[in-house]
């Protein structure tokens, strides 16, 4: 999730923590416990492209981190803080659900991660909720931001913390509802047009937890769709991606390329160009692949080969232009405006 999310979830978990005995100082310190795993990035400039995409959201995502880190920032706080009422238990424990909180919450995304890292770096994904989702952070921001203005020995600081909790979490479960019904909407619709298909990525779309995709997988290619839970039918037209898995054989082999397919876990496409091949990675769709029925993937991966014989790897960001016009028609999509 965004950064402003996490860093709402580890102040709560801070606070249903430790606010009693710390008041606003188990906010700031859960907030910086939510913030710390995304702190990976700082790595990116010491690390190539397949690196990058490798590193995130693993080591400092994982349980095992959690489990190592938090006993040892815990003593460091406890000792900072020694006049304090909290106890070496609660530091540890205020940092150690600030990190696990933060890495089940990212692993509900498209992006996946690696919760149990070392011993696996299969990136865990539940394609449930969208990284920015306001409905999500905005309700549970205001009551974050009430807890602040509440002595900590106030029982109203605590259920102003409790009802954030609480509204989040449930957020949570309808978008396991939501995405459980639109697969089934998704799935009655490939089997009446007659596509049969091995496996599917059902994932929400930017902002909201009504408009769904799907990527489902065939021996031939991928098809795309979009249904939303507010659709008067279930008449859901696809576009069909060729894998043309024929176009990597010349590049299969080399560890950074045989990574990089293990990331997108199968659901790419391959295209040729005139250096080199496109990898779309389809775990992320077509952004604006609604509107039009064939949008750009927006992660696409550029590799070719050098003279040498060695690989280059490049990210290509697909955005569509976003203005007024654009937010009109995806919210008209959204709710349920096919034209």
């Amino acid at each position: 999730m965004d950064s402003l999310t996490q860093i709402v979830l580890g102040a709560a978990v801070g606070e249903a923590v430790a606010g009693r005995k710390l008041g606003n100082k188990a906010l700031l310190w859960g907030a910086i416990a939510g913030t710390i795993p995304d702190l990976d990035v700082l790595a990116n400039p010491l690390l190539d492209m397949v690196g990058q995409l490798s590193f995130h959201r693993s080591v400092t995502h994982s349980f095992f981190f959690a489990i190592v880190a938090s006993p040892l920032l815990g003593w460091m706080l406890w000792r900072l803080y020694k006049n304090e009422h909290a106890s070496f238990r609660d530091w540890t424990l205020l940092f150690f659900l600030g990190f696990t909180t933060h890495a089940i919450l990212d692993s509900f995304t498209t992006w996946g991660t690696q919760l149990l890292w070392p011993f696996s770096n299969y990136g865990v994904a539940f394609y449930n909720i969208f990284v920015i989702d306001p409905l999500y952070t905005v309700p549970f921001l205001i009551c974050v931001i009430a807890v602040m203005f509440y002595d900590r020995r106030n029982p109203k600081r605590r259920r102003w913390n409790n009802a954030g909790l609480i509204i989040s979490t449930v957020y949570i479960l309808f978008s396991f509802g939501a995405q459980a019904y639109a697969k089934n909407a998704f799935t009655e619709s490939l089997q009446d047009q007659g596509i049969r298909f091995e496996s599917e990525i059902v994932k929400a779309t930017p902002l909201n937890t009504l408009l769904w995709s799907v990527t489902a997988a065939t021996d031939d290619g991928f098809y795309t769709g979009f249904y939303s839970l507010l659709d008067q039918d279930r008449d859901i037209r696809y576009s069909f991606e060729p894998r043309q898995e024929h176009l990597l054989d010349e590049y299969r082999g080399h560890p950074k390329m045989e990574r990089l397919l293990e990331i997108t876990k199968g659901y790419h496409a391959v295209e040729e160009v005139e250096r080199g091949i496109y990898i779309k990675d389809l775990r992320f769709g077509q952004f604006d692949g609604w509107q039009e029925g064939k949008g750009q993937y927006v992660f696409v991966y550029h590799v070719w080969r050098e003279q040498d014989g060695s690989l280059n790897f490049e990210e290509i960001n697909n955005r569509p232009k976003i203005d007024g016009d654009y937010l009109k028609a995806y919210l008209n999509r959204i709710l349920g405006n096919k034209d």
